[in-house]
């Protein structure tokens, strides 16, 4: 936002553990900024901002400001603290909503928000990081990568997962120690927790899966159903980092992986080794560099400033 000429009203941001010194530090943060709002200013604001959102947006409106907001997460997909309801009318006070993917657009239209309405498409990540050159010997199993957290709640699938595992090796990056049983399987590997900046310049791998859920047979449950309309920061991390996706045929950036040329989409984990073994090594090349155009965009933040232009347009 600073290269496109934006300037930050509130105060610089900060981390803290201290509770009660965050809340009144944001609180004279919100206020700083409604103070310094100007009359025909264009003011960009994360969503969710929780209790202040709204009252951002009034008294901006009462400045003779305009808001646009830029969608991180629903709360009523993501902790379930709103209802859509809630969530669509609060999002109605923005004179201007910047979806993160078409089909997050689309959900918000089908739910009633009216508001003139963009898509992001993919996060970028402006990371310094390189990533390191790694060229895949064909015949040689492929190396696919996991990169997270892992939590019964979220990861269950993985223990399934063994007797599909045929022509490729799993590389989880994440703390091993929740789900001990995958330890033990000879075609699982741990990398243990990795610094992302690590991450990008050292990771060695073919791919970068995308599923969450307890099944092999598509993401389920609400991780599912919120895949099917977010953006996961995932993703952009694995192609900032050089590798192509694997990502469930009904996620929301399905569509953008298999038109770019980026990945492939599944609707099963047990088709991955037949999917695999149909991949030639022209067609894996071409991938990869397909990848690297796209990091290239993620890395030069084109996603967030094609978005912005958009919105500014919109708002004239």
């Amino acid at each position: 936002m600073e290269l496109m000429g934006f300037r930050n009203i509130g105060l610089p941001q900060t981390m803290g553990k201290n509770k009660v010194y965050i809340f009144f530090y944001d609180l004279l943060s919100v206020l700083k900024a409604i103070i310094m709002l100007r009359r025909g200013d264009k003011l960009v604001l994360q969503y969710p901002v929780k209790k202040y959102f709204s009252f951002i947006c009034f008294m901006a409106h009462l400045k003779g400001a305009k808001t646009m907001a830029l969608i991180h997460d629903l709360g009523s997909f993501r902790r379930k603290k709103l209802t859509v309801r809630k969530e669509i009318h609060r999002l109605s006070h923005a004179d201007f909503v910047i979806a993160s993917n078409d089909r997050m657009k689309s959900w918000l239209e089908n739910h009633g928000l009216t508001t003139q309405m963009g898509a992001l498409g993919l996060f970028d990540y402006r990371s310094p990081s390189t990533p390191q050159s790694y060229q895949h010997t064909i015949g040689q199993p492929y190396h696919i990568v996991y990169a997270g957290s892992l939590a019964m709640r979220k990861n269950a699938f993985f223990l399934q997962t063994p007797p599909y595992v045929k022509g490729f090796e799993l590389h989880i990056y994440g703390d091993g120690d929740r789900m001990p049983a995958l330890k033990r399987e000879k075609n699982f590997i741990f990398h243990g927790f990795q610094p992302a900046d690590r991450f990008i310049t050292s990771v060695g791998g073919d791919f970068g899966l995308v599923w969450d859920g307890d099944s092999l047979d598509g993401c389920t449950g609400s991780f599912g159903e919120y895949l099917k309309v977010n953006s996961p920061h995932k993703v952009s991390f694995y192609l900032r980092a050089g590798l192509p996706v694997i990502i469930w045929k009904e996620a929301a950036l399905a569509p953008f992986i298999e038109q770019e040329g980026i990945g492939i989409t599944i609707s099963s984990i047990r088709e991955l080794p037949q999917r695999l073994a149909n991949i030639s090594a022209d067609d894996f090349s071409l991938m990869r560099q397909r990848v690297c155009r796209v990091a290239r965009q993620l890395s030069q933040g084109t996603f967030f400033q094609k978005a912005i232009e958009e919105a500014l347009r919109n708002m004239e």
